[in-house]
C-alpha cells in the first residue's frame, strides 16, 4: 500500500467522522510516521489555503504538486485526498490547533508547513488580504514568532517587494558582519539536508532550494550595496 494510499483512507474517514479522527492518528504516530502525519497536514490546511480567497483554481493545485512530488501512479489517489480536504473550509484553526501539538518539539517543522501554504497562496500570483489573514492566524496557532512570519513572508511574496533585510530578518542599520552571521545561520537552519534530518518528505526539497535562492539572493543585495556605499580609493 502506497503512502497515498494510506493519506487518502485517513483524510476519508476525518471528512466522515469529523477531526476526532485526527486525533486520534496524532495520538498513534510513532516518529516514523511523522512524515505521514505532516503530509496529512499539509494536505488539510493546503486545500482550505487555496479556498481561502473563495476559490481553488488550477494555479494552486499546482503549487500543491510543485511541493511534493507524486509518483504517476498516485496522482489519482493524492487529488482525491485534495479534493476531499477542502470540501469544508471551515475548522481550519481546529487542523491547526492539532498539528501544532503535534510538532510542539519541533517548531521548524511549523515553520517548513508555514511556507508551503504561502507557495500556495502565492500560486495565482497575488496575494490577497483574506490569504494574509488565514496564514497569521495558522502562524499564531503554530506559535511562530511574529518577526519569524515576517520573515518568511518577505521571503515568499512578490520578488519585486522582497526587502534583503526583512528576508534575513535582521535591521537596516545592522553591520555588514551581522548581516553575514544571520545569513549564514539561516543557510545553516534551511539547507534541505536539515529538513530531511528533521524528518520531513525528501518532496519539500525544491520549496527549501527555492528558499535558499532567496535568502542567498537578499545577502547578495545587501553586500553589493555594501560595497557601492565604499568610498573609491
Amino acid at each position: 500500500m502506497s503512502i497515498w494510499t494510506r493519506i487518502t483512507e485517513v483524510i476519508s474517514a476525518i471528512v466522515a467522522r469529523g477531526e476526532a479522527l485526527l486525533s486520534m492518528f496524532e495520538r498513534r504516530a510513532a516518529p516514523p510516521e511523522r512524515s505521514v502525519a505532516f503530509t496529512i497536514a499539509i494536505i488539510c490546511l493546503a486545500a482550505k489555503m487555496a479556498k481561502a480567497d473563495g476559490r481553488v483554481n488550477a494555479s494552486e493545485v499546482t503549487a500543491f504538486r510543485q511541493v511534493f512530488h507524486i509518483d504517476p501512479r498516485d496522482e489519482p489517489a493524492a487529488a482525491r485526498v485534495f479534493n476531499l480536504a477542502r470540501q469544508d473550509i471551515a475548522g481550519f484553526e481546529a487542523y491547526a490547533s492539532q498539528i501544532a501539538r503535534m510538532f510542539a518539539d519541533q517548531p521548524r517543522i511549523l515553520e517548513d508547513l508555514l511556507e508551503g501554504l504561502f507557495h500556495i497562496a502565492l500560486a495565482d500570483g497575488s496575494y490577497h488580504e483574506q490569504e494574509a489573514g488565514f496564514l497569521s492566524r495558522v502562524a499564531e496557532i503554530f506559535g511562530v514568532p511574529e518577526a519569524v512570519f515576517a520573515c518568511v513572508e518577505a521571503r515568499m511574496t512578490s520578488s519585486e517587494a522582497r526587502d534583503p533585510w526583512k528576508v534575513l530578518g535582521v535591521p537596516r542599520e545592522a553591520s555588514l558582519p551581522e548581516v553575514r552571521s544571520r545569513w549564514r545561520e539561516l543557510v545553516r537552519a534551511h539547507h534541505p539536508d536539515k529538513m530531511i534530518a528533521r524528518g520531513l518528505p525528501v518532496e519539500t526539497v525544491n520549496l527549501a532550494n527555492a528558499r535558499l535562492a532567496t535568502i542567498n539572493r537578499a545577502w547578495e543585495e545587501i553586500s553589493r550595496r555594501a560595497r557601492e556605499l565604499q568610498p573609491a580609493e
